[in-house]
Order: C-alpha cells, then sequence, then structure tokens
C-alpha cells in the first residue's frame, strides 16, 4: 500500500541552505524506507528516481516569515514559492496545497542563544515580535522567539498543538514577566512540560546546557501534565487544571518586584554599600599598615568590607570609616585627609550630577549600612555547585559592598531561611541565573518568597538550626566558604546541620519533608498566590 501522508505535510522553516536540502533530503530517504516496507523493494526503487523536489523545507529566517504562508490552517488555500538552494537545478515549483487534515503539530529544537551573544540584528527581531505588546524586550533568550511565533500561529487558527525543547532561561528570572503575559494574553496556555534537566548528545560539540521541554495550546477546560526527574532519577508526572510560567502545577501567576517582604516575618534586605570613591575609601591590608594609623583610630575610622567574592574566598578589604560626628578628628591626620580631597576631586569631575552631589561628604561611601551588633550577608552571585546559598554573619565592625546583600541587626532565624533548600529553589526559579550561577535579588528573591506565619516556638528552632550550621562551620576554621561547600568536600557535620534546618523548615509548610522540587514550587507559588491575592 502507498502511503497516505504525502511529503507535502512535513513543513520545515531552517535558515542554512545545506541543513534545508539535508532535511529535503531525508524527507524522501523516509518515504522510500516506507515504500520499501509495504510496497516492495522493486516498487519502491521504481518510484524513488528520479527524486521529486515537492516537499515542502522552506529556506529562511523562521522569526521572520509568516508560518501561516507555510503551513496554512484549515481549509486555507496558500500559494507559496520556495527559494532555491545551493544554486542547484532544484528549484522548487510553486506549491498549491490545501491542509485537509485539520490539525498541525509544531515541534522543534530552537537556537539557544542568550541575549549577550545575540547580534545587533537578532535582538532587533526579538523586539519586533513584542512591539505594541510589551514594553520591552528585556533580556531575553532569541529562543523566546520562537515561542511568541508559535503562539501567533495558534492565535490565528494555524495549529493545534506545539512544543519546544528550550533553555530553561524563558521560565526563570525576569523572562517571565516579559514573555509569558504577551504568551497569556493571546489565549494560549501551557498544555504539558518537562521541569529542568541536563541536555547531552554525542554530537562532538555537547550543547552541554540545562533544557525543558514547553508544550502550548489554545486554552481549553483538562487536565495538564508535568513531568520531573525525581530524587533517584525517575521520571514523576504530576497533573492539574493549569501549569505556571515556572513549570508548576498552579495558576498563571508571575512573580514581580516587591520593595517590602511579602512575608511581614522577613527582616528587610538591603544593598552594601557603594563606594562611588575612585578607589580612596578602600584599602588592602598593606595599604592600611601604611597609613601608621593607632589601634584606637583604626577601631573607630576603618571597618572590614566584603562583597560576593571576598565573603565566599576569605577575603576582604578594609575601608575607611569616618561618622559625621568625628570627620573634624579624622581630618586632622594627613593621612586620611589626603585621601578625603582625592574622593572630592572624583566626585566632582564626575558628569553624574549625583556624583557631584555626594563630594559634600567625602569622607563616606555613597552608602553607610553597616549592624549596629551584626550583619547577615548574601552574595550577589554563588556558584550553582553548591547544594546550599552561601549566606553568613559578620560582626558590627564589618560591611559590605553593593555587590552583596545585607540584612541589618536581624534576627538569626533569617539566616536558616536563607540557607535552606526550599529558599534556594526560589531563587533559582524566581530570579534566574548569570550563566549558570545563582544570581541573587533582594526585590524579586527575598521580598517575594512566601513564609508561613511563624510562631515564637518556630523561630527558636531555626535559631538553633542557623546557630548549627555557624558552629559547624567554626568548626572547620580557618576553612572558607567555598572550601566547605564544595559538593565533593563538604564536612559530614555541616551537612547534617543543614538537613536538620531543611527538615525543621519543610515541617513548618507542610508538616513532613516535602517529596521532591516540584512538590516544593508547587506549596511556594500556592502560598505566594493566596498572599497576593489578601495584599491586593
Amino acid at each position: 500500500r502507498r502511503s497516505d501522508i504525502p511529503l507535502t505535510n512535513f513543513r520545515g522553516i531552517e535558515i542554512k541552505s545545506f541543513s534545508a536540502e539535508i532535511a529535503r533530503l531525508a524527507l524522501i530517504i523516509a518515504e522510500y524506507q516506507c515504500n520499501v516496507l509495504y510496497l516492495g523493494q522493486q516498487e519502491a526503487l521504481a518510484d524513488f528516481l528520479p527524486l521529486d523536489t515537492e516537499n515542502w523545507i522552506t529556506r529562511g529566517n523562521a522569526l521572520r516569515l509568516d508560518w501561516l504562508s507555510i503551513c496554512p490552517p484549515t481549509g486555507t488555500r496558500v500559494r507559496t514559492k520556495a527559494d532555491d538552494l545551493l544554486e542547484t537545478s532544484m528549484d522548487h515549483a510553486e506549491v498549491d496545497f490545501e491542509n485537509e487534515g485539520g490539525e498541525t503539530f509544531v515541534c522543534g529544537n530552537p537556537p539557544y542563544l542568550g541575549f549577550t551573544w545575540q547580534s545587533k540584528m537578532q535582538k532587533l527581531e526579538i523586539k519586533a515580535l513584542l512591539s505594541g505588546v510589551s514594553a520591552s524586550s528585556g533580556f531575553l533568550d532569541y529562543i523566546a522567539g520562537w515561542f511568541l511565533k508559535a503562539s501567533e500561529f495558534l492565535r490565528s487558527g494555524g495549529g493545534t498543538a506545539v512544543a519546544f525543547v528550550s533553555t530553561n532561561s524563558i521560565c526563570q528570572g525576569q523572562s517571565v514577566p516579559i514573555l509569558w503575559p504577551v504568551i497569556f494574553g493571546m489565549g494560549v496556555e501551557i498544555n504539558f512540560a518537562h521541569t529542568s534537566f541536563k541536555w547531552n548528545n554525542l554530537a562532538s560539540n555537547n550543547a552541554g546546557v540545562t533544557v525543558v521541554i514547553v508544550g502550548l495550546r489554545n486554552v481549553e477546560v483538562s487536565d495538564k501534565a508535568v513531568w520531573a526527574l525525581g530524587g533517584d532519577g525517575n521520571v514523576m508526572k504530576r497533573v492539574g487544571p493549569s501549569i505556571t510560567p515556572y513549570l508548576t502545577l498552579g495558576d498563571q501567576v508571575i512573580v514581580r518586584k516587591l520593595r517590602k517582604p511579602i512575608s511581614v516575618c522577613l527582616a528587610e534586605m538591603e544593598f552594601g554599600n557603594k563606594p562611588s570613591d575612585g578607589g580612596y575609601l578602600l584599602l588592602e591590608d598593606a595599604e592600611l599598615g601604611r597609613l601608621s594609623l593607632t589601634q584606637e583610630e583604626i577601631r573607630r575610622f576603618i571597618r572590614r568590607i566584603y562583597g560576593s567574592g571576598d565573603f565566599i574566598n576569605g577575603g576582604g578589604r578594609n575601608c575607611i570609616w569616618i561618622e559625621d560626628e568625628h570627620l573634624e578628628q579624622a581630618e586632622n591626620l594627613p593621612c586620611l585627609a589626603k585621601r578625603i580631597a582625592s574622593v572630592r576631586a572624583v566626585r566632582l569631575a564626575s558628569r553624574d550630577k549625583g556624583a557631584n552631589a555626594l563630594a559634600k561628604r567625602a569622607h563616606q561611601l555613597k552608602l553607610m549600612r553597616i549592624g549596629e551588633s551584626h550583619t547577615i550577608v548574601v552574595p550577589g552571585v554563588s556558584s550553582e555547585r553548591r547544594n546550599f546559598l552561601p549566606v553568613g554573619l559578620v560582626d558590627r565592625f564589618s560591611t559590605l559592598t553593593n555587590l552583596a546583600f545585607g540584612l541589618y541587626d536581624a534576627p538569626i532565624w533569617n539566616l536558616a531561611i536563607i540557607a535552606s533548600q526550599v529558599h534556594k529553589l526560589w531563587i533559582a526559579t524566581v530570579c534566574g541565573k548569570l550563566k549558570t550561577d545563582y544570581r541573587y535579588s533582594n526585590t524579586l528573591g527575598w521580598n517575594t518568597f512566601p513564609v508561613p506565619p511563624l510562631t515564637e516556638q518556630n523561630k527558636s528552632d531555626l535559631t538553633r538550626c542557623a546557630e548549627g550550621i555557624l558552629l559547624a562551620r567554626e568548626a572547620h576554621f580557618p576553612a572558607t566558604i567555598a572550601d566547605l561547600y564544595d559538593p565533593e568536600k563538604m564536612p559530614e557535620d555541616l551537612r547534617a546541620a543543614h538537613d536538620r534546618n531543611d527538615e525543621t523548615l519543610e515541617r513548618i509548610y507542610i508538616g513532613r519533608r516535602f517529596k521532591n522540587d516540584t512538590e516544593r514550587l508547587e506549596k511556594l507559588f500556592q502560598l505566594y498566590t493566596e498572599m497576593t491575592e489578601a495584599e491586593a
């Protein structure tokens, strides 16, 4: 029996000439193989030559072509001339075709290209797709363009379902509030999804990326399915009425930045101090020694200052820290007066009016945030290799640069929350990543983090957990955060302290440990939705 499915039922868009030609040939070979099976070798060979060019793989840019002209909806007749390939005689004739089947399925593995690596033209292509529907294209991955084009195709009635393998960037961080409201606004929903997993293949240039699989279709009432890898590597399936853009079961919630913590029990988190000093208020240890200050002067005018890398790797510098009430005394010390004058000159020479205004207090950093008793430190960027976020504690003689966040004089149990698996997962999902590293945000990550109401007993339990983590670290002094949290070398007592912390916090959420990350996220988004609705 000859195949009932013509090759023209298979449509493709490929930007490279040779790849498009290979795709056409692959379809012809596939038809030949079917004919061998169902017609026999002799009939198949007779039908094979000469090669038929009547299949529809179009060479072109998928973000610029009209998908409807290539794959029309039911009952629509389209006449399109495909372009020539490789300048050969295999010119593709004008195609006159009507989609009689009534269903179109779109699938693909579009190109992975982050914002930084996109050409100017590629960035303009994404911007053009969002024109009139979104104020900004933000820092969307290039692959977002395929989701937008596919959603337009579904809205126009061109297709039944769409599925793409994609980098997980489209379901994390700032991509979500830019991309998904546009898609949902077209009347399109996520039909099914597979959460993040490592993509590996046998190609010489192995992609080595973390990907998701996302299916789209027009909105309809039915169960949706989410697949995820379990703790033992097995694939698990969960079913519900809808899927969030973060690929969890739940409403189509979009997490947006907040100025204050949505969980009223949490302390406020702020940036560290931006120097804006031309380097004159920051000192290496050797430079501090050359100032020849007395111990009393060092105690009054010098503070230890940490950025993300300093705190994680055990570095740190010194900074000149002069309160207004001590300014006159500081200016009487030539070594400090000279540096104050240099800062003033740098700020006055700046083209930034804000920097010019700061020249009036040239003895201070742009911000002067420091804890009266202690500061909980949260690095702005940290490696994804670690099983826990590198949170820690510094004393009242230490402060932070703007590369880290601080909870100044906050209750210690806040540290236990930041050190938990639940919070790390929220940050990874909502804040996204810088390359492959965790990128922390106070407004998007901490302020939006949903925590159930805590009793005094809960806070006491979490305080003990935080102290247990700090004491376990102290037992391995002078090992740094980087040393202690190397996943292959993490001390067992520290790992056990974190495990107790996770169990304590997760029992506060649901009375037991979560089964996996999918369950953790579903609970977090449920709480977030309830809290935002209550606030509204």
